[in-house]
């Protein structure tokens, strides 16, 4: 019998990525029943708290993206009820979540990230243009899986991009669009995953090609030599550390035409889908979904090792 206990898997939840999380949610679930794990799907709500306590949950899995589930915000509700959660803490996951607050702590570590501009109703187009150039990328600070993303390619599309991405987010940010590859490395267990680039026909890798497209191609191995592999995995690390996440998560970045990287933002809950990179990753370092899933389970504080949680100690 398991050691960990009685489970909650925390999925669904109120942000935009709900559809996607509910996903994550019911394939995470499914992996720890698997093996004998007494989890517990829960669809949170705005009555979690109770929920959580009229469970007695020994412990959460945290599946939820997005706003209130990425963000500190459930993190800090699980904390305050003594419940021992998957991923990244309180200070990690929101300085993660909030794009703005990542670049400005990944600058002060002198790790490379674009330049930004903050911007609102009040902001000078033409001087924003001046000051980081085109090609831009606009998008919301606090959304995850590109929703509300917009690569603007003249100034004149600069207020409707922002006015599309303030749908998303009072906050919005515009950062130079990086031409050429994407890539992302997932984290697990203080340790960098193979990285993964990515090759989509879209304009970028926004929402319809993260989780519906068909034409999305991931390479894994990623096709970089075994130096600039090794490099970029130390990024990932470094900029992983940066932010005071841990246990698991995906960096993802840009590689320009002078192959310089560009670290974009820090998932500490990524997708675990059946279009995920960290399940990728992981299968490509000889770990699979069962694994993978235990493995994040039992790094939460207090459960031991992966076996340990698996059959008892």
């Amino acid at each position: 019998m398991s050691s960990v206990g009685k489970v909650a898997v925390l999925m669904g939840g109120l942000s935009a990525e709900r559809d996607v999380s509910l996903r994550s949610g019911v394939a995470v679930l499914a992996a720890l029943q698997r093996q004998n794990i007494d989890a517990h799907g829960v669809d949170v709500g705005h009555d979690i708290v109770s929920v959580l306590l009229d469970g007695r949950f020994d412990c959460a899995f945290i599946a939820l993206h997005g706003r209130r589930g990425e963000d500190g915000v459930i993190q800090g509700v699980l904390e305050t009820l003594n419940i021992p959660y998957t991923g990244s803490g309180v200070l990690g996951s929101a300085l993660s979540m909030d794009k703005i607050r990542s670049k400005q702590v990944w600058q002060a570590a002198g790790l490379p990230t674009p330049a930004f501009a903050v911007l609102n109703d009040d902001s000078d187009w033409s001087a924003v243009v001046d000051e980081l150039g085109l090609p831009l990328a606009v998008k919301p600070v606090h959304e995850g899986s590109s929703l509300g993303a917009t690569c603007v390619q003249q100034q004149e599309g600069l207020e409707p991009a922002w006015r599309s991405a303030v749908e998303f987010d009072a906050a919005v940010m515009a950062e130079p669009w990086i031409i050429g590859e994407e890539y992302t490395v997932g984290i697990l267990d203080g340790e960098a995953l193979p990285v993964i680039r990515l090759e989509t026909p879209r304009e970028f890798y926004d929402y319809e090609a993260k989780y519906n497209a068909d034409d999305t191609r991931y390479h894994c191995p990623s096709g970089l030599p075994a130096a600039d592999e090794q490099q970029f995995q130390a990024l990932a690390l470094s900029a992983f550390t940066a932010l005071g996440a841990k246990g698991w998560g995906r960096i993802d970045f840009m590689l320009d035409k002078k192959n310089e990287p560009w670290l974009l933002e820090n998932n500490t809950v990524p997708g675990l889908t059946d279009h995920s990179l960290v399940p990728m990753a992981a299968r490509a370092a000889g770990i699979d979904f069962d694994e993978l899933i235990l493995r994040i389970l039992a790094a939460t504080a207090g459960l031991g090792s992966a076996e340990e949680v698996a059959h008892g100690c």
